[in-house]
């Protein structure tokens, strides 16, 4: 098909073209191939050099150019994106401008920074100008000598093409204001064809020019010499033009494009965001953040959303709208929400909303997705939200009033039950132990028949509270009415052993809780409770059984007498039993002195008895012999531990007393053992004394052995304790050391005189190299700290040898002796040659 080229003059087109023409054409390049960036860019001494450029701050510059050097090489490539000099644009074609002889004199290129590709008509309109620009180049100063006319009149001809292939209306008037060339849009948006235009005065043929913003613009433009911008209201045909003027010698040309569309919608924007902004509800519109990355970023807030978070819209802007969360916003809604933007659905949710203020309200909030032109990528969101808090608060207390008790606020029967059923469906899922306990006031009756119902509320809501200081935030303390209170506890773990100590401890503790006094309004009353416990896991799934079990088990508590725990469970029970028979054998074996001292020697390095520690033993009169491992736990339990520490204490101070009257063992210590209960007594300090006065024993010769355990809380008071003790003369040495809470810091702090290692390090040290290092590490620290070092558990003179080695200085073990009653030790003590 044959195309019909406007004829302009040569000199039209060199007084165009050079840098505002090349200007020109980087804009249109962009409008053509509708990517925002443009570049003109020459080939100077073998670099990119700037020639014009649109859609890019100046800081830029640099990067584009260098990305335009790829099209430049030889053969001319697309650079790799994204590049290092410029990391943002995700889209880039460029052609090389060449001279007809071949000759490279730069590059047209296009870019975005969002991933595009260019279309047939749009790879068309970029060549056309890269021919264009190319005799643009060839036609500066530098090579004007050697521009012929014949050169110019080709550039005329491709100027001409150009013109009428771009989507602009564009003319150009002589001095005397006619028109002397208009290309096709021009003549289509003007509504009159080229012929009868051309040669015709503007002001004449469109009368309704005159006197108008566009008269006044173009006439300033042509007078001052200066190109002018702008957008103007032609009223007869009632279109607004976006319009840009541009003087030459020869007279002037005129770009321009209809844009009545564009102003009509940025009206019924305009129109709609006012609107929106003196909504009462919350609007919010987030877009897709850029670049590939995950989330969205605030890009419009109306009034209300100003009114209602405190946050301004400056603040907003370009934030995440994850700015409105807080600790007690749903994790789970929010994960619904972003799987529906994933989707491209829509989503209502409820969500606990953050002020700027820190303080959270109810937003309810119908979020919707907004789609690109394509109906592909959805680039945007808009979220319309409400406060709800009023409404949250009144279901909140229609719920409180329909699951909890008014007079305790504990849960009512039919949240236990709730409760109950989600536990014994959780546990069938994931198999964990649980326990339920039945807990009934004793004489309850009583004190309201005495004293009044008054008095009986002020108990069960005393009772409540204390019950839920003794279990986990995650257990239940129900109340189903009367004096009767239920607690459920969850995730025992999976061992039904385990669950079972964990449900004693529990019970015990509401046992002595309830046990303590009680104010009622200035009167002091005591009260007890039965506590009836039964288990649950995914075996059993009858929740009326379950209850059952816990009644009837709070009932046998009852008839045993009442403030005690009774277990349904017979493997529970049966350990319930054997613990409470084992804490009456203590009691009895306490009464009628059962228990006996082992003692066991220490030695020095020559080998000679330096002392021994003392070892408790319980000669139980069924049982026989039962080592400390056995009862010492049970006797901690029943707060035991207390009178056969001190038993033990004053045993030790009468055998170094009758030691002292004998030249052979005169010199001997003894080290006991004190437990953590038994040190933080507050008259521990006091009762050693007495011991010692009483038995007018040298205190350097008692030896302390206190655990680790001591250091875990209450430094400052365990320091003062031991500090008294060392200035009463008693040694003072850390038993079983690191094998828990020591730590540099507070070991320095410590007046002791002796680090004794455990023999779990001991037992492997020719075997362990860590067990050898850890052994080698507290004799070191020990000496830099001047104490001394005592080694237990030695069994082998190779073990001695490598303790010696490397500076220990006392054992202790079965290479020298076991534990011996003090019969077989005063015989043993014969043998050694002391």
């Amino acid at each position: 098909m044959s195309v019909s080229v406007p004829k302009l003059a040569p000199a039209f087109a060199l007084h165009v073209l050079p840098h505002s023409g090349a200007d020109r054409l980087a804009r249109l390049a962009a409008r053509a191939c509708g990517a925002p960036i443009a570049i003109v860019a020459g080939l100077e001494n073998g670099e990119a050099r700037f020639v014009a450029g649109t859609g890019f701050s100046p800081q830029e510059r640099e990067g584009l150019l260098a990305l335009c050097g790829a099209t430049l090489e030889t053969p001319p490539r697309q650079p790799l994106l994204p590049a290092r000099c410029a990391p943002e644009i995700a889209f880039y074609r460029g052609l090389p401008l060449n001279r007809e002889d071949g000759t490279l004199l730069g590059v047209l290129a296009v870019m975005d920074k969002a991933a595009r590709s260019l279309g047939a008509d749009q790879e068309e309109d970029l060549e056309t100008l890269a021919g264009l620009a190319a005799a643009q180049l060839d036609a500066q100063p530098q090579h004007a000598a050697r521009q012929t006319e014949e050169d110019a009149q080709r550039l005329a001809t491709r100027l001409g093409i150009t013109l009428e292939s771009i989507t602009e209306g564009f003319y150009t008037l002589d001095p005397q204001w006619r028109f002397s060339y208009l290309n096709r849009e021009g003549a289509r948006l003007l509504g009159r064809p080229p012929t009868e235009l051309l040669g015709k005065s503007i002001w004449k043929e469109f009368p309704g020019a005159i006197n108008t913003l566009f008269s006044e613009k173009v006439r300033a433009a042509v007078a001052g010499n200066y190109q002018v911008e702008f957008e103007a209201l032609y009223a007869p045909l009632d279109k607004w033009f976006e319009i840009r003027a541009y003087p030459f010698p020869d007279g002037l040309a005129i770009y321009f494009r209809d844009v009545s569309e564009r102003r009509k919608a940025r009206e019924q924007l305009m129109l709609l965001e006012t609107s929106i902004s003196r909504l009462n509800d919350i609007v919010l519109i987030a877009e897709a953040v850029p670049s590939g990355r995950p989330g969205l970023r605030i890009i419009f807030a109306n009034n209300a959303f100003e009114q209602h978070t405190g946050y301004s819209l400056a603040e907003a802007l370009g934030h995440s709208p994850r700015l409105l969360c807080g600790p007690l916003t749903q994790r789970g809604e929010l994960e619904r929400i972003r799987n529906a933007f994933q989707k491209g659905e829509p989503v209502q949710a409820e969500l606990i909303t953050y002020k700027k203020n820190g303080r959270h309200f109810w937003m309810e909030v119908d979020i919707v997705p907004v789609a690109d032109d394509a109906g592909v990528f959805f680039t945007h969101w808009v979220a319309v939200g409400r406060d709800i808090t009023r409404r949250k608060v009144a279901e909140s207390e229609i719920k409180h009033l329909a699951f909890y008790d008014p007079l305790t606020q504990l849960p009512n029967r039919q949240l236990l039950m709730d409760r109950l059923d989600k536990a014994l469906v959780h546990n069938r899922r994931h198999p964990r132990e649980g326990a339920l306990m039945f807990i009934d006031l004793d004489n309850f009756k009583t004190l309201n028949d005495t004293m009044g119902h008054q008095k009986g509320d002020l108990l069960l809501q005393q009772v409540a509270k204390r019950l839920a200081a003794c279990v986990r935030q995650t257990d239940t303390v129900a109340r189903l009415g009367g004096d009767e209170f239920v607690v459920m506890l969850e995730d025992l773990g999976q061992d039904p052993r385990e669950a079972t100590v964990k449900a004693e401890i529990v019970s015990g503790q509401i046992l002595a809780a309830l046990s303590e006094p009680y104010s009622l309004a200035g009167y002091q009353h005591y009260s007890t409770c039965s506590i009836g416990v039964t288990a649950f896991n995914q075996t059993l799934n009858n929740i009326g059984d379950l209850l059952k079990q816990a009644d009837l088990a709070m009932y046998q508590a009852k008839m045993a007498g009442r403030n005690t725990v009774c277990f349904f469970n017979p493997a529970m029970q049966a350990a319930v039993t054997a613990s409470a028979a084992l804490q009456s054998d203590l009691r009895r074996g306490l009464r009628e002195k059962q228990f006996l001292l082992y003692y066991q020697p220490q030695v020095g390095r020559d080998g000679r008895m330096t002392g021994v520690e003392a070892l408790l033993r319980w000669q139980h009169g069924e049982r026989g012999l039962v080592q400390p491992a056995e009862f010492i736990p049970a006797a901690e339990d029943a707060g035991l531990i207390l009178p056969l520490g001190q038993w033990a204490l004053e045993t030790a101070c009468r055998q170094l007393a009758a030691w002292a009257q004998r030249p052979e063992t005169a010199a001997l210590s003894i080290a006991v053992n004190v437990s953590v209960r038994q040190f933080r007594h507050p008259e521990f300090v006091d009762l050693v004394m007495a011991a010692l006065k009483e038995t007018q024993v040298s205190p350097h010769k008692l030896k302390l052995e206190l655990t680790e355990s001591l250091l875990a809380e209450d430094m400052e008071i365990t320091i003062t304790k031991m500090a008294r003790l060392k200035k009463m003369g008693v040694t003072l040495s850390l038993d079983d050391f690191g094998m828990g809470y020591s730590s540099l810091s507070c070991l320095k702090r410590l007046p002791l005189d002796q680090l004794k290692i455990d023999k779990s390090f001991v037992e492997d040290i020719l075997r362990d190299p860590n067990d050898a290092a850890i052994a080698r590490t507290i004799i070191g620290l020990a000496q830099s700290l001047g104490l001394g070092v005592v080694a237990e558990g030695v069994e082998t003179e190779a073990q001695r040898d490598f303790l010696s080695r490397h500076g220990c200085d006392c054992y202790q073990g079965y290479l020298f002796c076991k534990p011996l009653p003090i019969d077989e030790l005063e015989a043993f003590i014969k043998t050694l040659r002391m």
